[in-house]
Parts: structure tokens; sequence; C-alpha cells
């Protein structure tokens, strides 16, 4: 039986982070919720629904990513695929089958989540995400031949795959960083296009105009220091 562990990057995430991990597929074997800098009851609600909950000290996304592998690569016990999912409930958890379907059955190294338009829900992305998407994609095709149309959070990869990219970013440029590595080594990919709503509470990047300059300038600073090398 296939092996899988989800992690949950999250910030004060108390009202929707047991939502989100309630509506997880039970093919799933542990739950992972990072909880990085929280100072609601994100921590409790979390553990309370059934997952193991970690917590980062350091503020940033890749930094909690990071803290959930680091506590997969200690277990005995690896999985086969890794999902990452946010914690506000914008992405629909119980899609996750659909995510890991192309991994398990036809054998893809990673599969992005994409928030295709007619089925995202009015307002669920700024207009600066939509532009930066549109924009970091673009230039994935343009440098890299890429078909990827989105930098969606709701992702699965072979968690050998995983390991293989060395990830580092501890902030904004997590996704895009996944992304173009995955493009660099070769590896297998596609999109399945998800449901989006409106999340829960506000965001801590698109949802300041400080958080959505500093990850478009990250996005970028990634994709031309890939372009390049």
């Amino acid at each position: 039986m296939t092996k899988i562990k989800v992690i949950i990057p999250a910030y004060n995430e108390e009202a929707s982070i047991p939502l989100v991990i309630k509506a997880i597929p039970t093919i799933v074997n542990e739950i992972i919720v990072v909880s990085n800098t929280s100072t609601d009851n994100t921590e409790l609600n979390a553990k309370n629904a059934g997952a193991t909950v970690l917590i980062e000290p350091q503020k940033g996304y890749g930094y909690a990513c990071l803290k959930g592998l680091d506590y997969i690569a200690k277990q005995d016990s690896k999985p086969d695929i890794v999902v990452f999912l946010d914690g506000d409930y914008s992405d629909y958890p119980e899609e996750l089958t659909k995510i890991v379907k192309p991994i398990i059955e036809e054998n893809i190294d990673f599969v992005v989540g994409a928030r295709v338009k007619e089925l995202r829900e009015e307002g669920a992305m700024t207009k600066p995400q939509i532009f930066g998407n549109w924009l970091a994609t673009t230039l994935m095709g343009l440098f890299f031949k890429s078909t990827f149309t989105d930098l969606g959070p709701f992702r699965a990869i072979k968690y050998s795959k995983l390991l293989d990219l060395k990830m580092e970013d501890k902030t904004y440029g997590w996704t895009v960083e996944m992304q173009l590595k995955a493009l660099k080594q070769k590896m297998s990919y596609k999109e399945i296009a998800v449901n989006y709503r409106n999340r829960i509470g506000v965001s801590k990047v698109s949802g300041t105009v400080k958080g959505a300059i500093f990850a478009g300038v990250k996005i970028l600073t990634w994709i031309f220091k890939y372009s390049f090398k």
C-alpha cells in the first residue's frame, strides 16, 4: 500500500485547521501540521483534530515545510509520497486523492494542483496573485519549455524525488523553487485542475502589500537564478 504523509504549514489558522484535517482522505498515513509562530489555538486545535503538531519558531513558509521534512527524515518508516497543503481551507483537502492518483497509477514524479479560473471561487485569488502566477509560469515556459500554469500550494511528490531536489528556500519562494528544480532535473510532472475557495481569515502573503511584493521578488529571483545557471 502507498504510504502518504501530508505537511501543512500553518500560522494562526485556529478556525480553519480542524476543517482541513477532517477533510483529508483516510488514505493518508500521517498529517503533520507545522505551527509557524502561531499565537492562537492553531496547535491545540490541530492536535485535537488528530494531527501531529510541530513548532517552527522561525517565520517563513519554507521554514515550516523544511521542519516537516526534517521530522519525516528522522522516522524509521519513510513515505512514498509527500503532499503539501495550506492550512487556511482554501484548497479542498478531499481532492488529495486526485492529486496523488497520477503518481500511484502513472508513475508521475510530481503533481501540482492548478487553481483554474472555472473552478476558482470569486475573489479566492487576488489580482497580484493571478498576475504573479501568469508571469512566473510564462517565464518558466519561455526558459524551460514548461507547461505549468500555476504555483499552487496543493501538490504531491514522490518522497525520493523530493529529497533529490534538496529544497532550501525558507520563505515565499518554496513553491517555485520546487517546480524549477523539478524542471531542471527533468522529472515527470502533471497539473491537475482543483477547486479553490476564499480562505478563512486573512492571507499573510497576498493579503498585504509587503507580502505580495516580497513574494513576487522571491519568485522572480528563483526563476532568473535557474534560467542562467
